[in-house]
């Protein structure tokens, strides 16, 4: 099996920050997120912004379509 030289060495720096924070997820995800904090560069989040009780949330065919029927 061939093997990339490039995802290897990017195993080999996975795997050393990972022993730093003894595998603590929560350690590497808070090391991560104060990187992320000091880079300087913008964070783009895909969270839904919609306020509840928008048009999109009312008028929704998905909600509307399994909603009973009462005749």
């Amino acid at each position: 099996m061939w093997i990339d030289p490039i995802v290897e060495e990017i195993h080999q720096v996975r795997q050393a920050h990972a022993a730093k924070f003894n595998y603590d997820l929560h350690a590497i995800l808070n090391d991560f997120r104060q990187r992320q904090s000091q880079s300087g560069n913008p964070v783009v989040s895909f969270a839904k912004n919609r306020p509840l009780g928008s048009d999109f949330e009312e008028n929704s065919p998905v909600a509307t379509d399994t909603l009973p029927v009462s005749n």
